[in-house]
């Protein structure tokens, strides 16, 4: 996940700071150095760096700060709040057209490569699940192959209108008439997807100058491939200077990248981060709020987020009735298959656990993974189990066991493994539905009822297995 660097280095900054009471001037440079480091390391552009680190001193060495008895943790606060400020402020929504007024007209323009017409399908599914219009995409992109039948191929998927003329006619023509087509078809909205290069060149400006000449768009998004760190910023400008964008959307910011893009970007262009890509789904576009950013970039969660994603995936009433099960101590494999895969659709665990506030402070939580394949493998167990076995583990025999295994084509020390965790989460679950979250505290409240105490039980299966390893691992260790 982005940041992830970042966030290490940041949090080992600031935590010496925050247990002292009073900083001192030599605090807050030792602090600023570390802070500085951080950002460059994350590929932040330099001069935004520069501002950023004298600004935030310049308020980290107030009165009010170095007089303070928790002068750390004001430092932290700036530190949080000047991030915010860099990457917008607030969150700024979607330009639509006035009612009456025609359909509103998004333009879609970027680098080859950097996800413009996936994202274009992206928005498009967006839109209609959350703001509920009618989108239409046009196919205006007639240089890369495959470029046409790609958004053809989402608009089946999504079964949402794909407008396309080949690639023997002008953008221009395909834009103005795309555009004819959705008024005629009453859509009111239309998603141009123009196209890209290898590189910013000058035939690829002129033509995307020409077709914002003729379609007016109310917004021209700047799709940026979040990997490409200070080189995102770079394109951003020289987009913004022929173009002048409206808003950026970055993608693969589920990716192993710094994040650099996303803290520079910006403050270079002025124009607002308004998406973020955050995997290889259709659903996996979210809008972007800069507070909720810098509280991921300090490990300090962001359940706003995690909320919404569950509240996507998890139909209310039946989380009640799973908490209701997990509190009588009902909850059974079903379940538990029911479990991983709402999770698995929300997103990776690891990046689902750092959205909780506090958990990026638990002990081996920064090393917490868990492979995709592990979830297939448990899944194939539990599939390998007669309905009656899935609803009463206790009946769970070493002979039913065996023919488990051998029906899953797991190895028997893997199946009871796997039982014995799912016992363990079980006795845990049963603790936190009742509030007792045992040394975890400000978690009870989360975990406690309805769509968040679901996601909280849920996520506590993954770090029981986490703590399973740990402990075979000193098993081995006294054995030897």
């Amino acid at each position: 996940m982005a940041f992830e660097g970042l966030t290490g280095r940041l949090q080992d900054a600031f935590s010496g700071l925050r247990k002292k009471g009073k900083v001192t001037e030599a605090d807050v440079k030792d602090v600023m150095r570390e802070v500085r480091l951080a950002l460059l390391e994350a590929d932040v552009n330099y001069k935004v760096v520069r501002n950023f680190v004298k600004t935030v001193r310049e308020k980290s060495l107030g009165e009010e700060v170095l007089g303070s008895l928790n002068g750390g943790q004001q430092v932290v606060k700036i530190v949080n709040d000047e991030l915010t400020e860099l990457m917008g402020g607030e969150q700024e929504k979607i330009i639509f057209a006035d009612p009456g007024q025609g359909p509103t007209i998004y333009m879609m323009t970027g680098l080859q490569g950097a996800g413009k017409t996936t994202t274009a399908g992206k928005l498009a599914n967006y839109l209609r699940k959350h703001e509920n219009k009618k989108p239409m995409m046009v196919a205006a992109d007639i240089y890369r192959p495959a470029a046409i039948d790609q958004l053809e191929t989402l608009g089946r998927d999504l079964d949402i209108p794909v407008f396309s003329m080949g690639d023997q006619v002008s953008p221009v023509e395909i834009a103005e008439k795309g555009i004819q087509q959705a008024k005629d078809e009453n859509r009111d909205v239309v998603i141009i997807d123009t196209a890209g290069r290898l590189h910013i060149d000058e035939n690829l400006m002129n033509e995307l100058e020409d077709v914002k000449a003729a379609v007016n768009p109310h917004e021209i998004f700047l799709v940026v491939d979040a990997m490409t760190g200070q080189d995102a910023v770079n394109v951003a400008d020289s987009f913004n200077d022929r173009l002048s964008i409206t808003s950026v959307i970055l993608t693969k910011l589920d990716g192993d990248t710094r994040g650099g893009a996303a803290l520079s970007i910006r403050s270079v262009t002025n124009k607002p981060i308004k998406f973020t890509g955050t995997g290889e789904k259709l659903e996996a576009l979210e809008p972007f709020y800069p507070d909720r950013m810098a509280n991921r970039i300090l490990g300090m969660g962001d359940i706003l987020t995690l909320i919404e994603r569950a509240q996507q995936e998890v139909d209310e009433e039946r989380a009640e009735e799973m908490a209701a099960k997990m509190r009588e101590n009902r909850y059974d494999f079903n379940d538990f298959i029911e479990q991983m895969d709402q999770m698995t659709n929300m997103g990776p665990m690891e990046d689902i656990l750092k959205m909780i506030p506090g958990m990026s402070n638990v002990p081996g939580m920064a090393d917490f993974q868990m492979d995709p394949k592990d979830i297939a493998h448990m899944k194939a167990i539990v599939l390998s189990m007669t309905p009656e076995e899935r609803e009463n583990p206790d009946i769970l025999s070493q002979k039913r066991r065996r023919r488990i295994a051998k029906g899953s084509a797991r190895d028997i020390a893997e199946v009871n493994r796997m039982i014995k965790q799912f016992k363990q989460s079980k006795e845990m679950m049963s603790k936190m539905s009742k509030g007792n979250m045992g040394g975890m505290p400000g978690l009870d409240k989360l975990m406690g009822g309805g769509v968040k105490g679901k996601l909280g039980k849920m996520a506590l299966n993954g770090m029981s297995k986490k703590n399973n390893k740990k402990k075979k691992k000193k098993k081995i260790r006294r054995k030897k």
